[in-house]
């Protein structure tokens, strides 16, 4: 009798999600399910000019809700952003933390109230479940289609001191809502549109691969990759395509399921270290990578790779014919050059492949990486 190997053991977390056009002016009515009264508005300013904070603010006051406003935050959220908001949400007397932006407010926002609560530095909760002490209650609203922050475990948190990016993963950092609206994604540039998708594919594929993946993960991650390849050139071509859109929001919650569930791969730990370096779009970054970390890790999860290539291109050649498609796909996307446009010089390389060797995600790559494996693909991406 062949032998059968049972399903493994694996845990699925999310927040509720409401997902829809039109969802951000639920704000107030979920807040209000909550049971609570003062808010913390966390955003940035990109997004304030944008309208869309002001959009939520006044969705929460028709409910009654007083909001007190944080937009101090920046890409790539420092440790010290994470002090003024933690600060401002106890001198305003908060019970409650909103979210609205993209990867940057909605990590900064998750760590906020995990310091008002815990009253230390963000910085001590490095690693795996080493909160214990849970945030108030968060409600997330994505403005990109590709962070999937809303939805995560994860908060990403810029260590400046140290020059590294702090990854803090725990299930009391998964939101209590995540209110998707497609129509946030309205105002993005072509740039941020292109960057925070490739993002998201990344997400898709690094959760896909990962030796944490469970038949749950996977649906999430081949339908994302799938629609990713099709939609994100559309979107890019002509930004008012309105299903586009909605499909790449779409696509961002699926990669952003996946990855919660089955975390990520080399590709990100490399993105993780090279930001915490140099002021970099971590989308950007991702993609430069991707293809040449598929390469190095394609001996290793084979058929997994070749279904991807068969759901997002059509058929399978094998690892150069990925390598070369994945590099098209950016390049149409208008990702030409590599990580020198960064500022990357060879003499850091070392450094990074240091961090790269410490960060969370490299822990789930199908394929185990020597400092000099990543040194290597630095080398191989300059």
């Amino acid at each position: 009798m062949q032998s059968y190997a049972r399903l493994p053991i694996r845990n699925f977390v999310a927040p509720e999600i409401v997902l829809g056009a039109g969802s951000l002016e639920l704000a107030g009515q979920y807040a209000c399910d909550l049971s609570q009264r003062r808010v913390l508005l966390v955003t940035d300013r990109g997004v304030r000019e944008a309208g869309w904070a002001d959009k939520v603010k006044r969705s929460l006051a028709l409910r009654g809700l007083e909001v007190a406003l944080f937009d101090q935050v920046t890409a790539s959220p420092k440790s010290e952003e994470v002090i003024l908001g933690a600060r401002h949400y106890l001198d305003n007397d908060c019970d409650l933390i909103v979210a609205v932006g993209g990867g940057s407010p909605m990590d900064c926002a998750k760590a906020i109230g995990i310091v008002a609560t815990n009253k230390v530095s963000i910085l001590q909760f490095e690693g795996v479940e080493q909160i214990t002490t849970p945030g108030p209650p968060i409600i997330c609203i994505p403005t990109t289609a590709g962070s999937s922050a809303d939805v995560s475990p994860f908060t990403i948190i810029n260590d400046v001191a140290r020059r590294r990016k702090v990854t803090i993963l725990s299930k009391l950092l998964v939101p209590d809502f995540s209110l998707i609206d497609p129509l946030t994604t309205s105002t993005m540039s072509d740039a941020v549109t292109v960057s925070t998708g490739m993002d998201a594919l990344c997400h898709a594929l690094e959760s896909y691969v990962s030796n944490a993946s469970s038949p749950l993960t996977d649906l999430c991650a081949l339908e994302s990759a799938r629609l990713i390849s099709s939609s994100l050139p559309i979107v890019h071509n002509d930004p008012t395509d309105a299903r586009a859109r909605d499909m790449m929001m779409l696509c961002s919650l699926y990669a952003g399921l996946a990855f919660s569930n089955a975390s990520l791969g080399l590709t990100h730990a490399m993105a993780h270290s090279l930001g915490g370096l140099y002021d970099c779009t971590h989308g950007e970054v991702n993609a430069v990578l991707l293809e040449r970390v598929v390469r190095f890790n394609y001996p290793y999860a084979r058929d997994k790779y070749d279904t991807l290539e068969r759901v997002m291109f059509g058929d399978a050649g094998g690892k150069d014919s990925l390598f070369r498609r994945l590099r098209e796909l950016r390049e149409k996307l208008g990702i030409r050059r590599g990580l020198e446009r960064f500022g990357l010089r060879r003499e850091d390389i070392p450094y990074l492949g240091e961090v790269t060797l410490v960060d969370l995600s490299l822990a789930t790559n199908p394929r185990p990486a020597t400092q000099e494996d990543i040194e290597g693909l630095y080398e191989e991406a300059l």
